[in-house]
């Protein structure tokens, strides 16, 4: 039992890092800047329901999907990893530019992009699921993380002005790398473990 648990707050902390809400505090401020305190806070919670939606249903059908295009399950660990390891290496060397720079000039209001995909529920977080969905059993565990993960990614994307005050920009980057840092580790373990399934095999 004790294992179980550990397997899932394991699985749900990986899932958080994954969603980086704290890297994407400064993102989330600039996309919601021209929209009242009020109607942000309800615009982040209603993406993050959606990107909630989206990575259940990643859960159950994903794999369902990769059957399909018959795709092995060393395949996805590996793919996986390198999908992991290359957000991770932006995370710890940020650049400008792109998604951002194209979101600073725009006053609509995101619906499901780009708040909800590809910031929380991205291709990174999706593969993860994916191959955490062939790791646990049952398939709750695996929900529960889910739903930890995102309870604490959409707590922190909810009080992001109060966190942007309080670390300040400086801050928020030392984070986000701290966290690149930690997630550099798990995607080599998961290429790592791909490898070696593919060895076996």
């Amino acid at each position: 039992m004790d294992t179980a648990i550990f397997s899932t707050f394991s699985i749900a902390f990986s899932l958080f890092l994954l969603m980086d809400p704290i890297g994407n505090i400064p993102l989330y401020l600039v996309i919601l800047k021209h929209t009242h305190p009020s109607r942000q806070r309800k615009i982040i919670f209603r993406e993050a329901l959606i990107a909630l939606v989206i990575i259940i249903l990643f859960a159950f059908l994903g794999n369902g999907l990769m059957s399909i295009l018959h795709i092995s399950h060393e395949t996805i660990y590996i793919s996986g990893g390198i999908v992991l390891f290359l957000l991770a290496v932006q995370m710890v060397f940020p650049g400008k530019g792109g998604l951002q720079e194209s979101l600073m000039t725009s006053h609509e209001e995101p619906l499901i992009f780009p708040l909800a995909v590809p910031l929380l529920a991205g291709p990174s977080a999706l593969a993860a699921v994916m191959i955490f969905a062939r790791q646990s059993s049952p398939i709750m565990d695996l929900i529960i993380a889910i739903l930890l993960a995102w309870a604490a990614s959409t707590l922190i994307l909810l009080a992001s002005p109060w966190i942007a005050k309080i670390f300040g920009e400086r801050g928020l980057k030392a984070l986000e790398r701290l966290m690149g840092l930690i997630l550099i580790l798990i995607s080599l373990q998961m290429f790592l473990e791909g490898v070696t399934i593919y060895l076996e095999t």
